[in-house]
């Protein structure tokens, strides 16, 4: 009879954790940023289709990277629990924080099975008071974990670069189009290469996905997709600083990948959608 095959419990999860990692960071980054009026979440997205950003309830919305088939199974999953905690109870039974647990204790559950692969997500649950005080954003990574954040959270992609622009740059009681400008340029900002720079690029329009919980609707449901037509008063006029522009690099062998090209899709890795 063989020996069966022993991998030791810390070495199994430290797997499960790179695997799950790893197909995260194939994605383009998410951006929540908390403004005056709600909380805004900006991903360059350029398809039409599959959403990023949703709504769950009448004040809580979610937002995720990483395989779009593993996040969309968790956000139904939110809907119908949000659906069926405010009929059967009070829709102010509905929390952020309750579906925040729910969600930390199904990624949990599938990352500490042996039965199947971790879930290669990262979501965003967010929740909106009567006042700036009382919003709630969570984030929760594939194991299970929960994050409180404050002001603004970044996951997948380059995720380290963009919360250092935000880190710089973000200050308390934005008001929309500023937390706007300010989401969409840190979406913007990445690494350039091995020169240890960085290079920052205007993103069209069309390829935004940007969403807001904005409490000042009248409306009981506060969540608002912003379309193109109403983005682009938001911005305004945008263009590189002279003095962040990319500088000319030398041109590179044949084969070899330019430090300032733009990010490609993984080749044969599995699908990560939206398309990132």
């Amino acid at each position: 009879m063989s020996t069966p095959f022993y991998v030791s419990p810390e070495q199994l999860m430290k797997d499960r954790a790179d695997f799950a990692r790893k197909g995260i960071s194939r994605g383009r980054s998410v951006v929540a940023v908390q403004f005056a009026d709600g909380i805004l979440f900006a991903s360059e997205n350029p398809s039409a289709a599959l959403h990023k950003v949703s709504e769950i309830y009448d004040r809580i919305a979610f937002a995720a990277v990483g395989r779009y088939n593993e996040f969309e199974n968790l956000r139904i999953a939110g809907v119908r629990l949000a659906d069926m905690r405010g009929y059967a109870y009070d829709r102010r039974d509905v929390t952020g924080r309750g579906l925040a647990n729910a969600y930390a204790q199904t990624l949990g559950t599938i990352f500490s099975s042996g039965g199947e692969k971790p879930y290669e997500v990262e979501i965003f649950v967010g929740e909106i008071g009567d006042d700036a005080a009382d919003d709630q954003l969570y984030r929760l990574t594939y194991d299970g974990q929960v994050a409180d954040e404050h002001g603004y959270a970044v996951m997948g992609g380059a995720a380290d670069v963009v919360a250092g622009y935000l880190r710089e740059h973000y200050m308390p009681g934005l008001d929309l189009s500023a937390a706007l400008r300010l989401a969409v340029d840190a979406l913007g900002h990445s690494e350039a290469g091995t020169n240890g720079g960085s290079v920052d690029r205007v993103i069209e329009v069309s390829d935004l996905e940007v969403a807001v919980l904005d409490r000042t609707r009248s409306q009981p449901r506060k969540f608002l997709r912003l379309v193109p037509a109403r983005l682009e008063p938001l911005l305004g006029e945008r263009s590189l600083p002279p003095a962040e522009a990319p500088e000319e690099q030398a041109p590179t062998e044949a084969g070899q990948d330019s430090p300032l090209a733009p990010p490609t899709g993984g080749g044969d890795e599995p699908p990560v959608a939206p398309p990132g």
